[in-house]
């Protein structure tokens, strides 16, 4: 996955004007204005790093003349004590930047470092890990190519991608069976569809209407491995609830082909990364 630039841009514009408005009291009143300066971060824990260029571009988009080298790639391993980027130019622009910055790659790190200890505890089973749609507003670009970053895939990226009948959608309609077909007459060829379900009933009846995917929502692991045998390969299998780091394994032994988790976008802890000045 890769992040558009007017994306980030916009993302990142409505940072800076939530933390600026129009003046940084204290820097602005504190600095004078022609004060160099040199900055680097430092990582402050284990993991994986990301948002190396968007933390990149909160700098060179209030500045331009700021100079900004990062010294470790999205998807390196980095280590406590690691110096990630080297920052220099204008004090002020530099003070300024550093919240927005830090927020966004130390919670993009955050999510990516999460989505690969998913992605390692799953190794070998054959499932993949994916993202859902638990993210926060305005965010879900910078976090959804995180969880790439980490090694995860990205589940739909919003309602448009594919249909996906989950429980509310069932029991409002009235059935798996007629919602399934009242959205084939509508849909186009290209749509795919998914099927929430939370027992071995729905899961027949969900085979038996040919979806392309089939969510068993909320199942303990013995029910998972029932209905994966059942399905036996005539839709893919997504798991999803309650799926924790320490179940994970266990889960993805069942057989089903993806894992997902909102955990990885929507309750996240951020990775430590400070901003520190050269002396």
């Amino acid at each position: 996955m890769q992040l558009l630039k007017f994306y980030v841009d916009d993302i990142i514009k409505t940072a800076l004007r939530e933390d600026i408005n129009y003046i940084d009291s204290t820097t602005d009143l504190l600095i004078p204005e022609e004060s160099r300066s040199a900055a680097y971060f430092a990582a402050k824990a284990d993991g994986v790093l990301c948002g190396a260029e968007v933390a990149a571009r909160v700098f060179t988009l209030l500045d331009p003349e700021i100079d900004v080298k990062f010294l470790k790639k999205d998807g390196e391993f980095i280590k406590n004590g690691d110096r990630i980027a080297e920052i220099n130019g204008s004090t002020r622009s530099m003070l300024k930047a550093e919240r927005t910055a830090l927020n966004l790659i130390q919670h993009m790190s955050g999510i990516a470092t999460y989505t690969r200890k998913c992605v390692d505890a799953v190794a070998g089973t054959g499932a993949s890990i994916a993202d859902t749609r638990k993210t926060l507003p305005g965010l879900r670009p910078l976090q959804k190519y995180a969880v790439t970053v980490g090694g995860g895939r990205n589940h739909r990226y919003n309602l448009t991608d594919a249909a996906m009948l989950k429980d509310n959608h069932i029991d409002a309609y009235g059935s798996i069976t007629g919602a399934v077909n009242a959205l084939r007459e509508k849909a186009g060829h290209m749509l795919q569809i998914e099927v929430e379900t939370r027992s071995m009933d729905e899961v027949k009846e969900a085979v038996d209407c040919g979806v392309n995917v089939i969510m068993l929502d909320n199942m303990t692991t013995d029910e998972m491995k029932r209905a994966c045998e059942f399905i036996n390969g005539r839709a893919k299998t997504e798991a999803s609830g309650n799926v924790t780091l320490e179940n994970i394994r266990a889960v993805a032994e069942t057989g089903v082909d993806i894992i997902s988790l909102g955990a990885l976008t929507h309750s996240v802890t951020a990775f430590d990364i400070s901003m520190k000045w050269e002396k």
